[in-house]
């Protein structure tokens, strides 16, 4: 079986230099942010048997193991984890449960056969067309390929990488997807992101507690006892108080009060550190405002003024990570005497589990959702 090993530290790559933003963001050829990492530190790293053979042509696999390790630093910054994916090595995997399969990406059609060899009958491919160029995978050769065939299906149902947010929100679409095709094919499923340590996790990890009848924390040993991995369980609680309670969303308003500067942007908060959000400058006020309309979460940012990366400290500030950086946050909640914001608590608190009528609900909400997936 092709699985997570350790592998010792003097196995890594030298890092290699890269520009870090204020923001504590390592910018390479892939732009990805971090957020506050209050997490303890994890070290992983992804060794495959999957009997892949290196390139006769080293400057290719140099090229490989190099974006690798760019992608593994920019894992690492954006998860808060140390976390290292050797693509060169080829696709590796776990089973989770005898019908579930969390891994990494396939990288050409002969993956398809070596899974169909133990049993897969569903392909699900959680991947953006990006992630795929970034590592040269022909995902339409693979598709193709496994089209030939009628015991095994490959569905793609896109969720961005390293964003938390956007995992909340697809989360109900994407498992809406997964619960139907699973349904239909039965047999083993394999859930893979590119690297398989955060989105295929997270998404196996939400299949288990939504649909398989697992204590959300009980779902997560299982799945931590199987495969080193970073699910962010945060998202997976949030997904699950949207659909049971109805996503509200409340009005925002977030502001930079000082007029001696030309630009001011925002990134972070719902549109991931990878983007920036203006802010319109008030004359009359002197200040730059951003009203935006966001679910009930937290949330962290950062300012952009005039291309510097800073803190507005008439705003919340959270705690200095480890390596020192802050960012700023808002928190945004419902009515806290309410019914409905009772229940959200409990289900985004420290050990959320479901009634058998709380699942039940959510099973038939999967099932009403409309298809997402590419097939």
């Amino acid at each position: 079986m092709h699985c997570l090993q350790n592998m010792p530290r003097s196995s890594f790559l030298p890092f290699q230099t890269l520009t870090r933003h204020p923001n504590n963001t390592l910018f390479s050829s892939i732009s990805l942010g971090i957020i506050n990492r209050s997490h303890q530190n994890l070290t992983m790293s992804l060794k495959s048997t999957s009997g892949s053979i290196p390139s006769a042509d080293t400057s290719s696999t140099d090229v490989e193991e190099e974006k690798s390790e760019i992608y593994s630093n920019n894992m690492t910054e954006a998860m808060g984890a140390v976390l290292t994916y050797r693509h060169e090595l080829g696709m590796n995997y776990n089973f989770i449960r005898p019908d579930l399969i969390v891994g990494s990406c396939l990288q050409s059609p002969e993956d398809v056969d070596k899974l169909r060899k133990i049993g897969v009958k569903t392909i699900f491919c959680l991947q953006q067309d990006s992630d795929l160029e970034y590592f040269g995978v022909d995902i339409n050769t693979i598709r193709e390929y496994a089209k030939t065939f009628n015991d095994i299906q490959h569905l793609r149902a896109e969720i961005r990488d390293f964003d938390s947010f956007d995992l909340r929100m697809r989360l109900p679409a994407v498992l809406g997807e997964l619960y139907k095709a699973v349904n239909s094919n039965g047999g083993v499923t394999y859930i893979h992101c590119t690297a398989g340590l955060g989105r295929a996790p997270a998404v196996a990890l939400a299949y288990m507690f939504w649909v398989q009848g697992y204590k959300l924390n009980d779902a997560l040993g299982l799945l931590l006892s199987k495969r080193s991995c970073f699910p962010k369980l945060d998202a997976i609680k949030s997904a699950t108080a949207d659909i049971l309670t109805g996503q509200i969303k409340k009005p925002v308003t977030l502001s930079w009060g000082h007029s001696n500067c030309s630009t001011v942007e925002i990134s972070g908060l719902d549109i991931g550190w990878g983007q920036r959000i203006p802010l319109n400058f008030d004359p009359k006020r002197g200040s730059w405002f951003l009203n935006r309309e966001l679910p009930e979460g937290h949330y962290e940012y950062k300012y952009i003024v005039d291309g510097q990366w800073t803190c507005n400290n008439d705003e919340l500030v959270t705690s200095p990570n480890k390596d020192g950086h802050v960012n700023n946050y808002i928190k945004v909640l419902d009515d806290p005497n309410s019914i409905r914001s009772s229940l959200w608590d409990r289900l985004t608190g420290d050990d959320p589990d479901l009634t058998k009528d709380e699942r039940l609900r959510i099973r038939e909400f999967l099932e009403a959702c409309p298809n997402d997936s590419q097939q």
